[in-house]
């Protein structure tokens, strides 16, 4: 099982009345929760380790997985309510206003850490949920206790305008990058975090604290998978656009299901891949990316779209 942990939250997409007014409709969602979503859907045994509420949104997001064959057993049920996240949409681009006060997802604790069996072979970090407290260090103090043990991926998906600490943000970031075998980041969050320079000299720089593999994503152009001995670069899939919604999730499902797949899934594999292995990761998460980029609001492929 690969077990994604951080946020499951509803996105509010703009949309329009039968008479042309303007509303909201609610979508489950979340940067974390997509990924997991994507998982299942190419195949993958997958679980959500998260906070749910137990309102109306909450059965949303919980029937949303279950759909797509995603356990829900590491999942921490609460009464608080569920993050919204209202969506402006501007030539494809997403922008996001948060609504995450006192939630079920924000308030998760040390407490309700579950106990991870041995036949979890990977666990995936990311999203907003490292951004706010204390779900941030309940998260950071998990990928720490399982580091050792099994693969740990992360993908920060960062968001500026989140974060209301940045110098603990970045620490935080710091202490699970330092622990984490792949890491994902768009080449915005990469600038964001390393400062202006080369792309991919700014990835061996982050690859330099500890990650063995590092996934650039440059959009609409592909991305690149570096490690210690590979630059490996694979061409985006060019599909005409609708939004840019979970593509960067779906993404990080497709290497990880690829490298699953290959049998490659350990941290001793991850630590030498081969070129063949890196290409054929990055070729399934940019076909499965632009499936998702051609569909609206987060709507990652199954197997069978991809044949």
């Amino acid at each position: 099982m690969i077990l994604c942990c951080g946020e499951a939250l509803i996105d509010m997409l703009p949309r329009q009345t039968a008479e042309g007014s303007a509303c909201f409709q609610p979508f489950a969602g979340g940067a974390v929760f997509n990924t997991s979503i994507a998982l299942g859907r190419l195949g993958s045994t997958v679980g959500l380790f998260t906070g749910v509420s137990t309102d109306l949104f909450g059965g949303i997001l919980i029937h949303e997985l279950e759909a797509s064959g995603v356990s829900t057993e590491f999942t921490h049920r609460s009464d608080h309510p569920t993050t919204l996240a209202f969506v402006e949409l501007t030539n494809g681009q997403a922008r996001y206003a948060f609504y995450d006060e006192n939630t079920a997802g924000r308030l998760l604790a040390n407490k309700d850490l579950p106990v991870i069996s041995d036949d979890v072979s990977a666990v995936f970090f990311g999203g907003i949920s490292l951004a706010v407290t204390p779900c941030a260090d309940t998260y950071r103090t998990l990928m720490e206790r399982e580091a050792l043990k099994r693969v740990t991926m992360i993908d920060p998906n960062i968001r500026p305008d989140f974060i209301k600490d940045e110098a603990a943000y970045r620490a935080r970031l710091d202490a699970m990058l330092g622990v984490a075998d792949i890491v994902k980041l768009s080449d915005e969050d990469l600038h964001w975090l390393t400062g202006p320079g080369d792309t991919i000299a700014q990835a061996h720089k982050l690859r330099a604290m500890g990650p063995k593999l590092v996934c650039i994503t440059e959009g609409a152009k592909g991305a690149w998978g570096i490690t210690a001995d590979h630059e490996v670069f694979v061409d985006a899939t060019k599909v005409v656009p609708v939004d840019t919604v979970g593509a960067g999730d779906t993404f990080n499902a497709g290497i990880l299901a690829s490298l699953e797949e290959s049998g490659v899934l350990t941290k001793d594999a991850v630590a030498n891949l081969s070129e063949e292995a890196l290409r054929s990761a990055l070729s399934l998460a940019t076909r499965a990316a632009a499936v998702t980029v051609s569909r609206a609001g987060a709507n990652p492929p199954t197997r069978a779209d991809l044949a």
